[in-house]
């Protein structure tokens, strides 16, 4: 029997004990609505905001700069059109990174139908937004910078602080999606000074269908959900108390062991990168070399789908993830691959591995062991890997050819 080794913490992370703990009280005897004006309401709402203070305390904010949502997906809807949309004044130009989320993308590409203006900035070969590109595409019209602060595909960090700084420097507001980098290296807001930030409670060890947005202290937003008062007027609906108790519970267990787990994580993510490169043949490392986060490792495997290798790789129980297809499952392209200008045939070859504290030096071993041995089968029965390699061999057997003949001629002359 295979063992198994999980490593897709970027869709979907554990939650621990002490998180589970601390929720189940409100699934059950706590279910009271937190609106209520008694006191068994009063004390469902002293969970909410105990809860909110644990998320800000761990991205230096304040708790009132605090809205909790469903999702980072929620969240980054309500920071782009909440922005855009309290502003219309302000400008009608949008600037975002071409390595953003769905989320931001969509949302952007919204404004698009209400006239806006939106540039997609492009980035270098490892994924990297040049500040100088941003300089030269902002002008005063631009009411909002979008750019995430880690890619979760790539694993590329963002040089945010710069971008802010110059967004700010031309009137715009800043939002950054942090996402996959809240609760895996430390997100300081005040000093990467972004208005706006985006977080997830599966990102960082909380449950699923759990968010938040940062906003700094006086920014206007306009909510996206209309009806009651609550999270100050910012998102209506009933709040989901055992959620956002888990994911405060998971905010401040995350801050406690957040240097050392990074220190941990950047190990292994080490191991598992110099032994797969040594191991595998034409196998590239996608995303910044030293710049990104530390339980990230992503490849491109020449000549075969990502998709395949991942359906190969967990009959061995090994679970990673592919950024050759979508959410969706529909086979395209990733197009953060496609921005950092890999081609078409190599960028489908595209797997993903993001570790967190759950694995193991034994684990990354076994992946090291079993991974090329699942290249080699799927290379074996493809094509395209095939054809390149029968063209090789015949290109090797010309320049051959075209060597002797011209030593051949060399010798004649003497």
């Amino acid at each position: 029997m295979n063992r198994t080794v999980y490593m897709d913490h970027a869709a979907a992370t554990p939650v621990s004990p002490e998180v589970a703990e601390v929720m189940e009280p409100f699934l059950s005897e706590r279910f009271w609505n937190p609106s209520a004006v008694y006191d068994l309401g009063y004390t469902a709402r002293e969970a909410v905001e105990r809860a909110r203070g644990q998320v800000a305390g761990l991205i230096n904010a304040t708790p009132e700069e605090i809205v909790f949502t469903s999702s980072g997906a929620e969240a980054n809807n309500l920071a782009v059109k909440g922005i855009a949309f309290a502003h219309p004044k302000k400008g009608r130009r949008i600037i975002v990174s071409a390595i953003e989320h769905h989320s931001v993308l969509n949302s952007a590409r919204f404004f698009e139908r209400l006239d806006y203006e939106v540039t997609f900035l492009p980035v270098d070969g490892h994924g990297v937004l040049d500040p100088a590109r941003l300089e030269q595409a902002i002008d005063g019209e631009t009411v909002l910078v979008s750019v995430m602060l880690a890619n979760s595909e790539i694993g590329t960090i963002e040089p945010v602080g710069e971008l802010a700084r110059i967004a700010h420097d031309h009137g715009a507001f800043f939002h950054t999606d942090a996402v996959a980098a809240v609760g895996t290296i430390p997100v300081d807001v005040k000093d990467l000074g972004v208005d706006l930030l985006s977080l997830s409670g599966p990102g960082l060890g909380g449950p699923k269908g759990t968010g938040a947005l940062y906003f700094k202290r006086g920014t206007r937003l306009m909510p996206l959900i209309h009806g009651g008062i609550q999270e100050g007027g910012r998102r209506a609906g009933t709040e989901n108390v055992p959620g956002i108790v888990g994911l405060g519970k998971a905010a401040e267990l995350r801050r406690a062991v957040l240097h050392e787990r990074a220190v941990e994580l950047a190990a292994l993510r080490d191991r598992l990168v110099d032994g797969l490169m040594a191991r595998v043949p034409r196998l590239r490392y996608t995303g910044h070399p030293k710049q990104r986060l530390p339980g990230h490792a992503s490849f491109c495997v020449e000549g075969i789908e990502g998709e395949a290798l991942v359906f190969l790789l967990s009959a061995k129980g090994i679970y990673a993830n592919t950024g050759s297809a979508c959410a969706s499952k529909a086979l395209k392209v990733s197009p953060v691959l496609v921005a950092i200008g890999l081609p078409d045939v190599i960028a489908q070859g595209s797997v993903v591995f993001t570790l967190d504290h759950t694995n193991t030096a034994d684990q990354v071993d076994y992946v090291i062991e079993e991974f090329p041995g699942a290249v080699e089968r799927l290379r074996a029965m493809s094509p395209v890997w095939n054809r390149e390699q029968d063209g090789k061999g015949d290109e090797a057997d010309n320049q051959d050819q075209v060597r002797n003949e011209a030593l051949g001629r060399t010798c004649e002359a003497v």
